[in-house]
């Protein structure tokens, strides 16, 4: 026994001992609500194990009815991610675009399938048999990234449907045309047979010969015209479109009715505020259509008077053109009747020219209006919508 161990007390050894006991009991009781938290942390962790595994199933039979509804879409689906890559496929995307979509860039697939028509939102694609399909393409945000989701509709059959009924109307509106069409073919052929015969009398002067024979060819030519006008009425739809710098159609405009405007003493004056625009047109159809509004225009204004033609753009991608002139203008019962066909106010008029240019206009995927006041001059209002570039 150590020198230490004999100087302690009983006192000092059962004082020790009371210590340990008094720790032993505090370790016990600690190792017990140890323990007992340990129970309590399970407890919740299976629980919570389990609420998580129930969203877990649930989120998987939910991605499971999607992919099935997506498959079963008969509207195309694409995803394409931040980087412009497509990312996902649906089975009628494939069908319309091909199998090897994914991972390529989508402005690639848009260049190599599709091709934009005059209608927003409305693409053209070659079908395998040879055909056209007319798909509507919607792109939504699809995240914070950059991500969008692509959809598109075969609207090919609704279109189709909507070119029938368009001739269906023109058909039906030149049916009711007839009885029109009839008087105003042959009151110009009457005159002109009437001028013709007084070409074989004997013993008319050269004079008066040349004269019945430019009056019956004056005659001829505006039947010619009438008929050419209802072969534009009739056949309705813009022709193949081009690119067109919205500048050089202007261009084209003032060149061919500044001369005839400075002949009749009226000023021309052109406003272009979008002179970088863009059109996806038929030169010739928009071309002769505004040509149409400004020799109307030119027509109802007397000398002295201007014509204004402006250019600007307006939101969403469109693209606006008026013809106003400081003329003779007209009161709301002919502003209600403008567009019909063989409605017109001049004795010369055929009445097909503005319905004309609605046909040609509405082809292109816009709308035209007019405003007027007797005394106040006249504007036609076209609107277009503009090539995205």
């Amino acid at each position: 026994m150590s020198e230490a161990a004999k100087h302690v007390s009983p006192q000092e050894l059962e004082q020790a001992f009371s210590l340990f006991n008094e720790a032993s009991a505090q370790l016990t009781g600690a190792y017990h609500e140890l323990q007992g938290q340990v129970e309590r942390l399970t407890g919740e962790l299976a629980v919570a194990n389990g609420e998580l595994r129930r969203q877990y199933l649930e989120k998987e039979a939910l991605s499971q009815r999607l992919s099935m509804l997506l498959a079963a879409l008969p509207a195309g689906v694409v995803v394409v991610d931040g980087r412009g890559r497509v990312s996902e496929v649906n089975a009628a995307a494939k069908r319309l675009l091909g199998d090897d979509l994914a991972g390529r860039e989508w402005s690639e697939v848009l260049a190599r399938n599709l091709r934009q028509t005059a209608t927003p939102h409305e693409w053209e694609m070659a079908a395998a048999d040879g055909g056209m399909h007319r798909l509507n393409v919607s792109i939504n945000p699809l995240d914070d990234l950059g991500g969008r989701i692509v959809l598109l509709h075969d609207v090919t059959e609704a279109h189709q449907m909507e070119q029938e009924l368009q001739r269906h109307q023109r058909l039906s509106a030149m049916g009711e045309m007839a009885a029109g069409l009839a008087h105003q073919l042959r009151t110009p052929l009457a005159t002109a047979l009437l001028y013709a015969s007084n070409l074989s009398k004997p013993g008319l002067p050269e004079i008066d010969r040349v004269r019945f024979a430019d009056k019956a060819v004056a005659r001829l030519r505006h039947l010619e015209h009438l008929i050419q006008d209802m072969l534009s009425f009739v056949k309705g739809q813009a022709g193949e479109r081009e690119v067109l710098p919205l500048s050089e159609l202007l261009a084209e405009l003032v060149q061919v009715m500044e001369p005839q405007m400075m002949a009749c003493g009226v000023v021309l004056e052109v406003e272009d505020d979008c002179p970088a625009c863009m059109l996806r047109a038929d030169r010739k159809a928009l071309s002769g259509a505004l040509l149409n509004l400004l020799e109307n225009a030119m027509q109802a204004c007397d000398a002295g008077g201007g014509v204004m033609l402006r250019a600007k753009s307006m939101d969403a991608g469109t693209l606006q053109l008026s013809v106003s002139d400081s003329g003779r203008g007209f009161d709301l019962a002919v502003s209600s009747r403008l567009f019909e066909p063989f409605f017109t106010t001049r004795t010369e008029g055929t009445g097909l020219g503005l319905a004309i240019v609605r046909n040609v206009v509405e082809a292109h995927g816009g709308a035209v209006a007019a405003r007027s006041a007797p005394g106040e001059g006249s504007e036609f209002v076209l609107r277009l919508p503009l090539e995205k570039t």
